[in-house]
């Protein structure tokens, strides 16, 4: 037998060295080739995943699922090797029949294939999908951004929502609560521009990078961390980051019994203070969610409630009050807590309940918020919360507006504060002097979309509709799944006299929330302005079945029926409005229509007596179906005087005074107010001097 012939095939070929034979065996080929593969599949997985609802995970496991695979697939390089007779161990093959030298060539073929394919997902990645869909980059690159931040001030910061690491989606309130309650803490350091909730929250589980965040904000640091409830124990991780470069001022991590989050928000609050160089306003940050005996049970049941108003539903707003009542039965001495569970009650009786219902919610309503007043006589929050009470259920504007005043003397950089005392101006009459407050808030917030809408009512009272057009619609960019806008869009354009646009964007509101019985009313109100009586019916009787108790649904039956001259079913229909001073207002114009004229007048001159100061425009719509024209353009200069936004905004279609369109008092009217004129006549001409002096 000649030498080497009883020996594996592989021995006589092992010679030049381990390195040399990995070479031979295409060994570092093969690597080379799974390195560059795994990288353009995960990179393909990374890009194409969130379309198919890939979890971010994904890409992670398969690139520690390819580290797993790479010692195998070595081995597999090492001891297999491709033969036109297939796959064979290496050890079987003769030196002969070896063919790695051209196994070798297809392989750098495919690894430059790979490869390629890697670098185009690569720069696709980068230059193409990287940015999301709510970054600012989409619109700018990296230089401006920059030039962005360059504009903003440096004591300015915004609080992004805490991350939720419970494990437990239910708890993201507690997490939201303290990012929340940072914010309202932050306000009271001086010279501090802060951004409110609404804003910073809608960077939640953003992909932007911090300077993108900065830029958008309007922003120079921003405060990150997290929140981890467990028991009765708490991890709260903080850290102030420059958005220039996303580098720390400043981090912070609170291991803590639970009893201490008030003192970890307080901690916070001082840290970024020290980090920024700002002197607080007073001797220390005050705590207005906290229980005066600390009792954190308390403080989750308020957070709680407070979440689930903001989804604002009856029931949603029934469960919350329920879970206030439960906080001040834990702590009798809440202030805060009496003062939420007071709002809350508010906005139930004025917005879903009638009759003796709506008595009873807002008669507890009033109560809890003295209260609260009681307990905290100089809090911010009870002085606008009474401005409220002032304004929507005592018809008192003067007094809302002091108290408004009161409370942004003790909030001045509170964003809300100032949209109360804007909105306090607005109702009495001044919007002029509510617009500056409006922007100084929004500058504060501005992705909070409300705001603008309540701006927008303020531009319309000056006769400026293309800038409460441009707002409103800002309103709607911002916040497009909440029909309330779309609704409130279609009341503006009717005023603007976009009678087309306002029925699309009403019938649009009332279709992205069939069940909601106001949505249908307000969709009659347009449709009624708009000459579309017999749909404008049968969309009042469909919010009356949801909701028999609905109010203004029998005012705005009453109307219609004076619209077509029926005396007796106005009556009827006005007797039946459930809330007080509507039912006075349809009642004074149904008795118009009789033929008992001592009836009318004194209607009339008792509806003067109670409301004439407050409602001028209500007394014009009387002197108008008592066909009195002299008297009614007399009321109509009156409420253009107390800037009255019912009348802006419904005096370019309502139906009573449409027998007035020809008269060339109510075309001089129109002009002096800024309104568009009927039948497309040339607005431009009209010079408004409401609209010059602002």
């Amino acid at each position: 037998m000649e030498a080497g012939q009883g020996e594996p095939a592989a021995a006589s070929r092992a010679s030049g060295g381990f390195f040399a034979e990995l070479k031979r065996r295409n060994v570092l080929r093969a690597g080379v080739l799974y390195i560059g593969a795994a990288w353009a599949l995960a990179q393909g997985i990374a890009q194409l995943g969130p379309a198919f609802g890939m979890p971010d995970w994904g890409t992670r496991w398969f690139v520690i699922a390819c580290c797993i695979g790479f010692p195998f697939w070595i081995a597999f390089a090492w001891f297999y090797e491709f033969t036109p007779q297939g796959l064979k161990r290496e050890s079987e093959v003769a030196p002969g029949d070896s063919i790695t030298h051209s196994t070798g060539r297809k392989l750098d073929f495919w690894i430059i294939g790979v490869l390629a394919v890697a670098v185009v997902l690569l720069v696709t990645n980068t230059f193409v999908l990287r940015r999301d869909a709510t970054s600012v980059a989409d619109r700018s690159d990296a230089k401006a951004v920059a030039a962005e931040l360059a504009k903003v001030p440096a004591k300015s910061v915004a609080v992004l929502p805490f991350t939720n690491e419970s494990g437990d989606p239910e708890q993201a309130y507690f997490s939201d609560g303290l990012s929340e309650e940072l914010i309202t803490a932050l306000t009271q350091l001086a010279d501090l521009k802060v951004i409110g909730k609404y804003s910073s929250f809608k960077f939640r589980d953003s992909k932007d990078s911090p300077a993108q965040i900065g830029a958008a904000l309007g922003v120079a640091n921003l405060v990150t961390g997290s929140v981890r409830q467990q028991g009765d124990t708490l991890r709260v991780t903080a850290s102030l980051i420059r958005a220039s470069d996303g580098s720390a001022l400043w981090s912070q991590a609170y291991d803590r019994p639970l009893q201490d989050v008030f003192a970890i928000q307080s901690e916070i609050g001082r840290a970024v203070a020290d980090a920024l160089k700002i002197k607080l306003l007073g001797t220390s940050l005050i705590d207005r969610q906290k229980p005066p005996s600390g009792n954190v049970d308390a403080y989750q049941l308020l957070l709680q409630g407070r979440e689930q108003s903001r989804r604002q539903t009856r029931t949603d707003f029934e469960q919350a009050i329920a879970l206030m009542e439960r906080a001040v039965e834990l702590d009798p001495e809440y202030a805060y807590a009496w003062g939420a569970m007071a709002q809350v009650k508010l906005v139930l009786g004025t917005s879903f309940l009638g009759g003796a219902e709506r008595q009873r919610i807002l008669a507890e309503a009033r109560a809890a918020l003295e209260r609260a007043a009681t307990l905290a006589p100089e809090s911010a929050f009870v002085h606008g919360l009474r401005s409220s009470f002032l304004d929507y259920l005592d018809h008192d504007p003067a007094g809302a507006l002091a108290e408004a005043r009161k409370a942004l003397a003790m909030a001045p950089n509170d964003g809300m504060t100032m949209v109360i005392l804007a909105d306090k101006l607005k109702n009495a009459g001044q919007p002029q002097a509510a617009l500056p407050l409006f922007r100084k808030a929004i500058a504060s917030d501005p992705l909070r979309g409300d705001w603008y809408g309540l701006m927008g009512n303020a531009l319309q009272q000056l006769g400026q509709f293309d800038a409460a057009d441009a707002a409103l619609r800002k309103q709607l960019d911002l916040e497009p799944d909440n029909p309330r806008n779309h609704m409130q869009l279609a009341t503006a354009l009717v005023a603007h006299g976009d009678i087309t646009g306002a029925g699309q964007a009403a019938r649009k509101a009332v279709a992205m929330a069939p069940d909601d019985p106001s949505n249908h009313l307000q969709a009659a109100l347009v449709l009624d302005y708009s000459g579309q009586l017999a749909e404008a019916e049968q969309a009042v009787h469909q919010a009356l079945a949801l909701d028999p108790e609905l109010p203004y649904a029998h005012a705005a039956l009453s109307a219609f029926a004076i619209e077509r001259g029926d005396a007796a079913t106005a009556l009827r229909e006005a007797g039946q409005e459930i809330d007080p001073d509507l039912k006075a207002a349809a009642l004074a114009l149904a008795q118009q229509l009789g033929n008992d004229r001592a009836v009318a007048d004194a209607a009339l001159q008792a509806y003067i007596d109670q409301y004439g100061k407050a409602a001028p425009y209500t007394v014009a719509q009387l002197y108008a179906v008592r066909r009195q024209p002299d008297e009614m353009f007399q009321w109509l200069e009156r409420g253009a005087a107390q800037y009255d936004l019912t009348m802006m905004l419904t005096l370019f279609g309502d139906p009573l005074l449409r027998p007035y369109h020809d008269d060339p008092r109510f075309m001089a009217f129109r002009r002096k107010v800024g309104l568009p004129l009927p039948g497309g006549a040339d607005a431009a001409t009209a010079a408004p001097a409401v609209q010059q002096s602002s």
